[in-house]
């Protein structure tokens, strides 16, 4: 599994983001091969996320290309060069579905990698 991927899942569930979800993107985007999606339930919690998200990649020296959302925190994106991540406020991920959206990807398990 993506180093990436495992630590941001690892980050947000440390953050307690919400119903975690990975999709393998690989072959259905060109914009990266893993989405992440998951939901805070306040805008607080939604900051509280992408702030851990961003300083955790950063003391890994890893570059976040983009970060957008994040003052009104409703719909939070992080670009992580494989892996983009979106921090949902729990009725905009509603709202917005992109499980439903990007159906045809399959989810990555990810189980095993929470409970590391």
């Amino acid at each position: 599994m993506n180093s990436f991927l495992k630590l941001a899942v690892h980050t947000i569930d440390d953050k307690r983001g919400h119903n975690i979800t990975a999709l393998d993107m690989k072959g259905i985007s060109p914009i990266a091969d893993y989405f992440v999606i998951c939901h805070g339930n306040s805008e607080k919690q939604v900051q509280a996320i992408a702030h851990e998200l961003k300083k955790v990649f950063q003391e890994e020296g890893l570059e976040i290309k983009r970060l957008e959302g994040y003052d009104q925190a409703r719909w939070v994106l992080l670009d992580i060069g494989d892996v983009v991540v979106h921090i949902f406020h729990k009725e905009e991920r509603v709202y917005y579905n992109l499980e439903k959206l990007w159906g045809d990807a399959p989810s990555v398990p990810l189980q095993e990698v929470i409970s590391q």
